[in-house]
């Protein structure tokens, strides 16, 4: 990949170039989490992730699981319904009695049961918060291998094996970029209040509705298609970011709270479109749009913080070998990166 010439047209689209076919949150929304995030990383992730390159790999990246649409089944049912979950205003998850998002079980197989239980499906449902928990645990165990080969590289003095140590980091650095755009992906969708609610394509038809929101099926569209583009800029989004929100982190616990914050703002959503908000010549609805980006940016920049500390505890390779013994010169790596078969 000519790297440097792509980051130059990336950032350029990412920054609110007219392109034509930049379309929304599948594409210029998603560019701007990945890129915005990028680059408020904090100087403790490693420098090769804090470059233009890196944050230009990382929106385009984050548009990657919309473009594997149309594979062919199962490919598409299987994965198609990891961009959402729909939940009732309640946090239940589709039904009255669906699994509760602050109460998910352990794995989505068990998710899937539950929902069936309720009377629904996962396809119908959505695993939203099942693709963000594998995401992050993923970009952990990446880091943790990035961690191992870059102390065994620096500390190796054997020629042949400082190269592979080298070649295996250069390998891993190219599937955090691709690990990481995907969970950008995700976290983006998680941002977007119509993906995390049963409203998600105009006010839900029979369910109360009274304050009479719309229930067009254009709904969707109208938020999700070149209304980023032609309304949000990237410096306001980076400039809308909250503060980075490190403390107390549990992945699960925090995977529920973001998408309870994000199902808080589907009634100000429809609020809006009610009012016109989302006209040409309007501020409140680019605003809204541009803080539910904002949003997203700074949990994926959080996210990625939180992963690279919690690779520092990690045990990698096999046998398994502790980063932190690695890291402190302690242990030799050779057998559990290489493997002895």
């Amino acid at each position: 990949m000519k790297r440097l010439l792509v980051s130059s047209v990336v950032l350029a689209l990412a920054v609110g170039a007219s392109v034509d076919d930049v379309d929304a949150w599948g594409a210029t929304g998603h560019r701007i989490i990945g890129v915005e995030a990028m680059r408020a990383l904090p100087e403790e992730l490693p420098a090769f992730l804090r470059t233009p390159s890196a944050a230009a790999d990382i929106g385009e990246l984050a548009r990657e699981p919309d473009r594997w649409k149309g594979a062919g089944q199962p490919h598409d049912r299987e994965r198609d319904t990891a961009h959402f979950v729909d939940m009732r205003e309640d946090g239940r998850v589709m039904v009255a009695g669906g699994p509760l998002i602050t109460e998910l079980p352990r794995l989505k197989s068990e998710f899937d049961a539950a929902l069936i239980a309720a009377g629904t499906d996962v396809d119908t449902a959505g695993y939203l918060p099942y693709a963000l928990m594998d995401g992050y645990q993923q970009l952990v165990r990446n880091f943790g291998y990035w961690r191992v080969l870059t102390a065994a590289e620096a500390r190796e003095t054997d020629p042949g094996k400082r190269a592979w140590y080298r070649e295996d980091r250069l390998r891993r650095e190219a599937l955090i970029l691709r690990d990481l755009g995907v969970l950008a992906h995700y976290i983006g969708d998680a941002s977007q209040p119509l993906h995390a609610s049963i409203h998600y394509n105009g006010w839900a038809e029979g369910e109360p509705n009274p304050e009479g929101f719309t229930t067009s099926r254009r709904t969707h569209g109208m938020f999700e298609g070149d209304y980023v583009r032609r309304h949000v800029r990237a410096d306001a989004v980076a400039a809308a970011m909250p503060a980075p929100n490190l403390d107390g982190f549990e992945l699960r616990a925090a995977t529920a709270a973001y998408l309870l914050a994000t199902l808080d703002q589907v009634v100000p959503f429809y609020r809006l479109e009610k009012a016109g908000a989302f006209r040409d010549g309007e501020t409140r609805g680019a605003t809204f749009a541009t803080e539910r980006l904002a949003a997203g940016a700074a949990v994926l920049r959080d996210w990625t913080t939180l992963a690279w500390r919690d690779a520092a505890d990690e045990r990698v390779g096999w046998p398994a070998i502790s980063v932190a013994e690695v890291e402190a010169g302690t242990a030799d790596p050779w057998d559990a990166l290489v493997g002895t078969d």
